[in-house]
């Protein structure tokens, strides 16, 4: 595989298929050790996939992430595009065979969601978007530096953006059930509907604002 839009839509299908796939079949978040492996299940899909496609296509599978690469000056306005098209293709597929499986398949007695989809509590507007514009800034940032030419990560980028994700969950899921990913939201909530897609905007927008933020307070400092 050498071809880098591929490559963001097959990850993101990982992430939105496994992530929102424990989400779905563990019953969704109604225990602390069912937001423990919901968290796990986001932030283990990131590592795995910051290290099977991050040499092709540098595994942003998110498009605040691509925003923040975009305005941090690392790539060019129609490869970001391209890189967010395939995000949000790749995240409907991924919820297109969760949407499968739990049509043709059996689900646990308990559970709160059908995709995986976020979505905040009535009244909890504010709430909802202070955590995923903060919460996304946090993660963008530190996706930004670990990365980062001089300064970053190296070759244990991966594991830090995917356990700093982990921690991000465990905080943010009870508040929206955790975005801090457009296409991630994207995808479930089109199957979803309902108060999912009507909520969407919420999950777009937020996140985007916290990539923002992220790539001006991280500098402009090109990758390798």
């Amino acid at each position: 595989m050498n071809n880098k839009y591929i490559a963001e839509c097959l990850g993101t299908m990982v992430l939105v298929l496994l992530g929102c796939g424990a989400a779905v079949f563990n019953g969704g978040p109604t225990s602390a050790a069912a937001v423990l492996s919901i968290a796990f299940a986001f932030g283990l899909s990131v590592v795995a996939m910051a290290y099977a496609i991050g040499p092709v296509s540098g595994c942003h599978i998110n498009p605040a992430i691509t925003l923040g690469v975009w305005v941090s000056g690392r790539m060019k306005a129609g490869e970001a595009l391209g890189y967010m098209a395939a995000q949000v293709i790749g995240a409907i597929i991924g919820s297109a065979v969760i949407d499968a499986l739990v049509a043709t398949g059996s689900l646990p007695e308990v559970r709160t969601t059908l995709t995986g989809a976020n979505c905040f509590a009535e009244g909890n507007l504010v709430p909802a978007l202070i955590a995923e514009t903060v919460f996304t800034f946090i993660f963008v940032l530190v996706v930004l530096r670990t990365t980062a030419a001089k300064g970053g990560a190296g070759p244990f980028a991966g594991l830090v953006i995917g356990l700093t994700l982990v921690l991000i969950h465990i905080v943010c899921i009870p508040i929206t059930g955790t975005s801090v990913n457009p296409a991630r939201s994207i995808g479930p909530a089109l199957f979803e509907g309902g108060t999912a897609l009507c909520q969407l905007w919420l999950f777009i927008a937020a996140p985007l604002a916290g990539g923002f933020l992220a790539a001006l307070a991280g500098g402009k400092a090109p990758v390798e």
